[in-house]
């Protein structure tokens, strides 16, 4: 059995430069989506959606998600540029961590602007359409932190608060057959789980029951079930990709 195809659908990745990002924009342009790929560093939009190709099947667009105006100007062009959109990838996303009795008030509100925020923003942007042509895929990128984590007051509580969004947009929105679903991964093989201390990611290996990291491509490759037909009786769910680590 092949994969699910996603021909004649239009996506949007946002958080594309990089990271889970790029790799979930490359999966549904290889399945055969129309990708529009969003991200706030253009240089690094640009450079990667080179690499990837895809010719008038791909589209790079600057903006800053929690930027509502920003946002509503965005998805007007990707909607002129490629059509209505059917695929909605929630994956931008920031992390400003500390101690919470150390943590300032621009670190919390930049993290809950964004990762919540943003998806307010994006969602907005998207859901009457599919309303009226009843149809949407709607996938939200979560995180474990989710359940708690030292250091990530702001983020756990904005990716919680994702999950909980999720769960209610899912329930509002499945008579009007628009499933939305959320993915918490754990640690990723990402640019920016790549700094991390050489102790520290020991103690995150041990934790593991697989022994590894997860790979951008894996997270992609539940983005791309969900935002396909293979799907369409799941809605509403926090799919855990952790290794066996948060099981």
């Amino acid at each position: 059995m092949g994969r699910a195809t996603l021909e004649g659908r239009v996506a949007v990745v946002t958080g594309a430069a990089r990271g889970i990002g790029l790799a979930i924009s490359k999966r549904l342009l290889e399945d055969g989506a129309k990708v529009a790929m969003v991200d706030l560093n253009r240089a690094q939009l640009d450079e990667s959606a080179a690499a990837l190709g895809g010719g008038s099947k791909l589209a790079v667009y600057e903006c800053n998600v929690a930027d509502k105006t920003s946002v509503q100007t965005v998805f007007a062009a990707i909607e002129q540029d490629l059509g209505p959109v059917d695929i909605l990838i929630n994956n931008a996303g920031v992390t400003r961590d500390a101690m919470f009795h150390r943590m300032s008030d621009e670190e919390w509100d930049t993290v809950l602007e964004v990762n919540l925020g943003g998806l307010y923003n994006c969602c907005k942007a998207v859901i009457e359409g599919m309303r009226s042509r009843k149809y949407g895929k709607i996938v939200n990128l979560a995180s474990v932190s989710a359940f708690g984590n030292l250091g990530q007051t702001n983020y756990a509580a904005a990716k919680a608060a994702v999950i909980g969004f999720t769960k209610s947009l899912a329930k509002e929105s499945a008579r009007n057959n628009i499933t939305v679903n959320a993915i918490a991964p754990s640690y990723v093989n990402t640019p920016m789980l790549q700094a991390v201390p050489e102790e520290t990611m020991t103690r995150f290996l041990a934790a593991i029951p697989l022994g590894r990291l997860a790979e951008p491509e894996e997270i992609a490759s539940v983005a791309a079930f969900l935002s396909s037909d293979d799907s369409s009786f799941v809605t509403g769910e926090c799919i855990v990709v952790s290794g066996g680590s948060h099981t």
